[in-house]
Parts: structure tokens; sequence; C-alpha cells
């Protein structure tokens, strides 16, 4: 059973007694989007999280009705909306953690490149309200295209003079949770014993799944098949947009995944060990400035960026095809920061 679901099933029951120690720090966790189709999933999720103390949630409309429903979960964590611009500070205040979802989903027949132009703009405006109402806490990014997105934060950051590269996150963490569920199935194995580290972006190509490096193998897969569960793995958000046929692109595993990196996060804050996921941050692991790979999590947000360990010759050849392109989304975001 994973970390997340053993969370949901036990959250009402043993929240009272996990709020009941001293020891507990009071987090709080603040959503960017709340009222959206990732927010407010992400946002039940949060409030069953038991390491969550204060739960602000944030949208341009609608927050308020969002914030009372989630509110009536019977969880220790306090829960308040947030609506429109004027609130936005007051939401942020105090901020642990910031988890951004806002902004447009994809629709059939566009890329993640064509939300570019909404969310960037998003982004850039959010990234300076954190810059300036909680300028030390956590920042999930969850908001598309994560390659450009996550650059231009640490742009807004640095211009506001607060930029720490171990405290931003681009959540990259539905390539992940996307290949154990695909090698899973293929492999005849259990998808909560199986982990996959997926490196590079998390877009089309530079979604990387490494799966040389799974770490429950009961049967070796043939060469066409790890082809395809990479190709899977890389085209995940499109089967899903076109499965919803224009009425919504991934939305609830976005949540699942965004609320596990989040408790990853959270639990890294309050000093667990050997807390490690995949994320796109601040790298020196390839030439790039940003790169995804596992990271160790800990009191001060990234306390070290892994290497990529032995790479297959598909996944060396595939590390090659990314780097341009990722390029390209990083340049493009830094571009947009400074220029905008």
């Amino acid at each position: 059973m994973s970390a997340t679901v053993s969370m949901l099933r036990s959250a009402p029951r043993t929240a009272v007694r996990s709020y009941s120690s001293s020891s507990q720090p009071q987090r709080k966790v603040t959503i960017l989007g709340a009222a959206g189709g990732i927010g407010q999933p992400l946002s039940l999720l949060m409030k069953l999280n038991p390491l969550v103390s204060s739960l602000s949630l944030y949208d341009i409309a609608g927050t308020p009705g969002v914030a009372a429903d989630v509110s009536h979960v019977n969880t220790l964590a306090q829960v308040s909306g947030f609506a429109g611009e004027e609130q936005l500070g007051k939401a942020l205040e105090g901020s642990d953690l910031v988890i951004i979802p806002a902004g447009v989903p994809r629709k059939p027949g566009m890329t993640r490149d064509d939300l570019f132009n909404i969310n960037a703009g998003i982004v850039k405006s959010l990234s300076a309200a954190i810059a300036k109402f909680c300028p030390n806490a956590l920042v999930n990014m969850i908001s598309n295209p994560v390659n450009s997105t996550v650059p231009i934060a640490a742009e807004v950051f640095k211009k506001a003079g607060m930029f720490d590269e171990k405290k931003l996150f681009g959540v990259t963490t539905l390539d992940v949770v996307r290949a154990k569920t695909f090698y899973a199935g293929k492999a005849n194995v259990e998808a909560s014993e199986v982990d996959v580290p997926v490196v590079g972006g998390h877009a089309g190509i530079t979604i990387l799944p490494l799966f040389s490096q799974v770490t429950l193998k009961s049967k070796t897969l043939l060469d066409e098949e790890i082809k395809a569960l990479t190709k899977r793995t890389q085209d995940g958000g499109t089967e899903v947009v076109e499965a919803k046929a224009g009425k919504g692109s991934a939305t609830l595993s976005m949540a699942y995944a965004g609320a596990i990196f989040a408790d990853a996060c959270l639990k890294g804050l309050n000093g667990a060990p050997d807390v490690v996921e995949c994320s796109f941050v601040q790298s020196s692991v390839t030439e790039l400035p940003f790169f995804a790979s596992k990271v160790r999590l800990g009191k001060n947000g990234v306390e070290e960026v892994l290497g990529l360990g032995p790479l297959s010759d598909y996944e060396k050849q595939g590390l090659q095809s990314l780097i341009p392109e990722l390029k390209a989304s990083i340049e493009k975001g830094i571009k947009f920061a400074k220029e905008s």
C-alpha cells in the first residue's frame, strides 16, 4: 500500500492523535488555484494529511465554497478560503509550503507550449506575491509548462532578492506515478512495490523514465516493451486529454501526485530521514540549469540533488535527445520573466 493511500485511509482516525503531540510542528500549506480541476481534489487530499495544521485555499473566485466544503472533513487542519487578488497576501502569510496548480488546463490538440502565454503570466504574478508575503516557503510548481514555469519563478525570486534554489520545485511526480503504474501492469507486479526514477523535464520527450533502475523486477521486459512504456509515460497527459474529449486534462491523477510530493516536502521539513523524490530543480547534474532527478528532501528543502545513476544505452540516447528541447523551454521561461 502506498504511503498516500495509507494516509487517506487512516487520516480521519489518526489526525487527533497526531495533533495531540506537542512535538508535532504546526505547518501551513497554501494552494494557489484551489478552485480548479486539480486544486479541488488536491485541497481534499491535503486536508487529509495529518502533517497539515492550517490549509489556506486561494483562487480568483469560488474558493470560499471549496473551503467550506473541505472544512467539513473531520480532520484537524483548519481551512480558510480566499478569493481575489486583494486577499492573496493574507492567503500566503506564514506559509511553510505553497502549491501552485493555478492556470488553464490542456485541451485536445493543445501542447504544453500552447499553455505558455496564459500560464506564464499567472505564475509570474503569483511568484511575486510569494516573494513578498512568504519568502521562506517551499514552492511546489504544478502549473504547466513546468519546464518553463519553474525558471520563471526563479527569475522573479531573483529579482526580489530572495531566490533559494533549495526551496523551488517543479512537481514531476505524476510522471513517476505513471511510470510505476504502466510498468507494474506490463510486468504483472504490485504497483505499490515498484519505484521508477523519472528524469529530465515534464513534457513529451523531456520525460525520461529510467526503467533500467526499476526496484522490482519480476521479469526482464523486452526492448520493444521498454520503448512502448517510455512512450506511454511521455504521452500520459495526452492520453487523458483525448479520453476526456475536450472536457479536461489530468486532474485527479495530478492532484494525487501533487499530494504525494507535498507530503514528502512536509516530512523533510519535519526532519524525517531519507525522504527522496524526483523533482525538477536547479541542478548541475547536466549542463542545463534545471533538471529533474532524484532529490533528498530535508529541513531546508533540497538537501542533495542526486545523480542519474547507470543508464542503459536506450536511456543515454533519450537523455541526449531531450537536452535541446528542455534547454529551449528553460530559456523561454527565463526570457519571459526578464522581458515581460
